[in-house]
C-alpha cells in the first residue's frame, strides 16, 4: 500500500460519542463527512467508509483518489491524493471512537479503533439489549409482498423461498425500526374460479349442506375440474359464465368462492405455522374496485393505447407491450399490480415496496415498474429518491438430478410432508447421539420436540438463505441436517456450546455485566470484539441490497472467530475469566438475533 504516515488522535476534551447512534460504519461516515466538509469545502461528495482489510487499520476512507481527478488542475493546494488523504486524517473531528489513523499510497486513510470503546459499545448493548445496534435506514414504512400462492394450487417449493427469503426480509427491515407491512398477494380471482365453482355446483348441488367435505381434497378437486373444463366444451362455456357472475357479485356464486378461498387459505396456515411465519393477506379480489379509477389515470395520461383489441402500454426497450385490458375486457397481472402499487403509494404510504417472486417474473415487473415511473408514481431510479420498488428475484430449487425439485411421480414437493420429514430426520439423528453419548435421561420428551423442530425447520430455512438468493440451489436433506460446515446444525451445536461454557462456569451472566468490565488486550479477543460491533452494518447492508445471504455469511463467521477465540483464550479460571465471559454472552446475544432475523428457533443445548 505504500508509505505509511500516522496520526494519533486526540483525545481530550471531546464530546462522548453516542454510543448506539447507528453502526459504527454510520457513525465513521458522520466523522469523515465533517473532515470532507473542511478538507474540501467546495466539493459534494458521499463518505466512502469500508472495513479494512489491510492489516493497517480496522476501517478505511477511500474518498482522496475520486477527489483528486475532480480537483486536479483546478488551481487546488493540494499536490496528490496522499495529500488528499493526509488532509482528511488530520481534519476528522476528535472522538473516542478513534485511537489513531495512517495515510497509505494514493491517500487510503486507514481508521484503527479504539479498544476501549470497542469494549464500552459490546458492554452497552448486554446492559441495554441487542436492540441498540439497530441501523438507521432511509425508510420508515416498507411493504414486503411474499409468499403469494395461488388459491386451490398447492404452495410449492418455489412458495417456500418466497416465504422464507421474504420473511427474513421482513424481519431485519423490523429490527431496524422500519414498519413493515407483510402482504400476502394471493391468487384469489380470475378465470380458474369460474372453473372450480361450475364444477362444485354441477357434482354436488348440495354442497352447502356439506360444507368442506363436497370438496375434500382440494388439490384432487382442482385437477378433476381442470380434467372437466379441458375436454367438456359446453362445461368449459358455463365455467366462463360462472366467472362473470362471480365477478357481478351474485351471492351464491360468492359463497362458493368464499368457501373454496377458506379451504385453502387454512392450508397456507399450516405452513406459516411451522414456518413461524406471519402475513397479511390482501390477495388480487382485494385490489380489483381500484383497477378502473387507475386504468382512467393511467389513461388521461396517454400512456394506454389499443393494440390488436386489447389495452396496452408500450415500454421503450421491450418488444411486447405491457397489456392491461384483455381483448374481451378482462383484467390481468398487471392491471391488478398497477393498482396494488397505486394503492400502496397512496393509501398504505409505503415509502419501499418489495415484491419477493422468482426470477422469471423479471421482464413483467421490469415492465409494470417502467410504466409506473411513466405515470409519475415513482422517481427515476437514478436519482435515489423514494419511494422506490424492488423486484427480489431468486433462483429454482433443484433435486439430486439437477432438475426442478419434484417427487417420484412428477409432482409438485407438498410443503407439509417437506417440513415434517425435516423434523423427523432431525429427530432420529438427534436421539441417536444422545442415545451414543448417553444423555437421553437428561432430556424430556416435550425438549426432544422442541429441538427437532428448531433444528429441522431451521435448517431447511438456512439452506435457502445462505445462498446467494439469484442462485439456484440443489435440496439436500443429507447436506442441510450435516453438523459439520456452513449449516444451521453446525451453527445451532455452536450457540448451545457458547452456553454451556457460561453455565459451566456458574456465574451469573447478568450481574457481571453490570458490575464486570470488557478488556480486549488479547488478539482475538479483539478480533472477536470487532467483528461483533460490526453486526448493524452487516444488517443494514442485508436490507439496502435485500440479500439475506450477507446476514448467514457474518453468523458462521462470528462463530468460527468464537472458535479461535476460545481455543486460545482460556475462560473459566483465567485472571480474565469476567471478561472473557461477557464476550461469550456478546457473542450468544448476537448469534441468537442472527437466528430471530433469519427466522431460526435457537436451541440452548444439544
Amino acid at each position: 500500500m505504500g508509505d505509511e504516515t500516522s496520526t494519533s488522535v486526540a483525545t481530550q476534551s471531546q464530546e462522548p460519542a453516542a454510543v448506539g447512534a447507528g453502526s459504527v460504519k454510520q457513525q465513521l461516515s458522520k466523522l469523515v463527512i465533517a473532515s470532507l466538509r473542511t478538507t474540501v469545502p467546495e466539493v459534494e461528495v458521499d463518505p466512502m467508509v469500508e472495513v479494512c482489510t489491510a492489516k493497517f487499520g480496522d476501517y478505511q476512507c477511500n474518498n482522496a483518489m475520486g477527489l483528486w481527478s475532480r480537483i486536479k488542475g483546478s488551481g487546488t493546494s493540494f499536490k496528490n491524493p496522499n495529500a488528499i488523504g493526509q488532509a482528511i486524517a488530520k481534519n476528522l473531528p476528535p472522538s473516542d471512537i478513534i485511537e489513531s489513523t495512517s495515510v497509505a499510497g494514493p491517500g487510503f486513510v486507514n481508521i484503527v479503533l479504539s479498544n476501549s470503546w470497542v469494549a464500552k459499545r459490546i458492554q452497552d448493548m448486554l446492559v441495554n439489549g441487542i436492540k441498540t445496534w439497530a441501523p438507521i435506514l432511509p425508510v420508515k414504512r416498507a411493504v414486503l409482498d411474499f409468499s403469494s400462492p395461488n388459491i386451490a394450487k398447492e404452495m410449492h417449493v418455489g412458495h417456500l423461498r418466497s416465504t422464507i427469503i421474504g420473511d427474513t426480509l421482513a424481519r431485519m427491515f423490523e429490527f431496524s425500526n422500519v414498519e413493515v407491512l407483510r402482504r400476502n398477494h394471493v391468487g384469489d380471482w380470475g378465470t380458474q374460479f369460474g372453473m372450480l365453482i361450475q364444477y362444485l355446483f354441477e357434482k354436488f348441488p348440495n354442497w352447502e349442506e356439506i360444507g368442506s367435505q363436497a370438496i375434500g381434497d382440494l388439490q384432487t378437486f382442482y385437477k378433476a375440474s381442470k380434467n372437466r373444463f379441458d375436454g367438456d366444451a359446453e362445461f368449459k362455456d358455463r365455467a366462463q359464465q360462472a366467472v362473470v357472475r362471480l365477478q357481478g357479485g351474485e351471492e351464491r356464486y360468492r359463497a362458493a368462492w368464499n368457501k373454496i378461498c377458506e379451504i385453502s387459505r387454512n392450508e397456507f396456515d399450516m405452513v406459516y405455522k411451522l414456518l413461524n411465519v406471519k402475513l397479511e393477506e390482501k390477495g388480487e379480489s382485494f385490489y380489483n374496485p381500484f383497477i378502473p379509477q387507475v386504468l382512467e389515470e393511467l389513461n388521461n395520461k396517454g400512456l394506454i393505447k389499443e393494440s390488436e383489441g386489447a389495452k396496452v402500454i408500450f415500454i421503450e426497450g421491450h418488444q411486447i407491450p405491457l397489456i392491461v385490458v384483455k381483448r374481451d375486457g378482462g383484467f390481468n397481472y398487471a392491471s391488478t399490480d398497477l393498482a396494488a402499487l397505486w394503492y400502496r403509494l397512496n393509501v398504505e404510504k409505503a415509502e419501499w415496496i418489495i415484491y419477493v417472486t422468482d426470477v422469471g417474473q423479471q421482464q413483467h415487473f421490469d415492465m409494470f415498474f417502467n410504466a409506473a415511473r411513466m405515470a409519475g408514481w415513482l422517481p427515476d431510479p437514478k436519482e435515489k429518491k423514494y419511494p422506490k420498488t424492488n423486484h427480489v428475484g431468486f433462483g429454482l430449487v433443484l433435486g439430486s438430478d439437477g432438475k426442478r425439485f419434484r417427487t417420484r411421480s412428477t409432482e409438485v414437493v407438498r410443503l407439509i410432508e417437506l417440513l415434517d420429514e425435516a423434523k423427523s430426520r432431525s429427530k432420529s439423528e438427534l436421539l441417536q447421539r444422545l442415545t451414543e453419548n448417553g444423555k437421553i435421561v437428561d432430556w424430556t420428551e416435550e425438549e426432544l420436540e422442541k429441538t427437532s423442530e428448531a433444528v429441522g425447520y431451521g435448517a431447511v430455512k438456512y439452506a435457502d438463505l445462505k445462498n446467494n438468493r439469484l442462485t439456484n440451489y440443489t435440496f439436500s436433506f443429507e447436506q442441510m441436517l450435516s453438523d459439520k460446515g456452513n449449516t444451521a446444525v453446525y451453527l445451532q451445536y455452536a450457540h448451545a456450546r457458547i452456553c454451556s461454557i457460561i453455565r459451566k462456569s456458574n456465574k451469573d451472566v447478568e450481574e457481571l455485566k453490570m458490575s464486570g468490565a470488557i478488556s480486549l488486550d488479547h488478539p482475538d479477543e479483539r478480533v472477536l470484539g470487532l467483528y461483533l460491533i460490526r453486526f448493524a452494518e452487516v444488517v443494514e447492508e442485508a436490507c439496502t441490497n435485500l440479500l439475506p445471504n450477507v446476514l448467514c455469511e457474518y453468523l458462521y463467521n462470528l462463530s468460527e472467530m468464537f472458535t479461535r477465540f476460545y481455543t486460545n483464550c482460556q475462560v473459566v479460571g483465567s485472571p480474565e475469566e469476567t471478561s472473557r465471559l461477557l464476550l461469550c454472552q456478546a457473542t450468544a446475544v448476537v448469534m441468537r438475533q442472527c437466528f430471530e432475523l433469519l427466522g431460526i428457533t435457537p436451541v440452548y443445548k444439544l
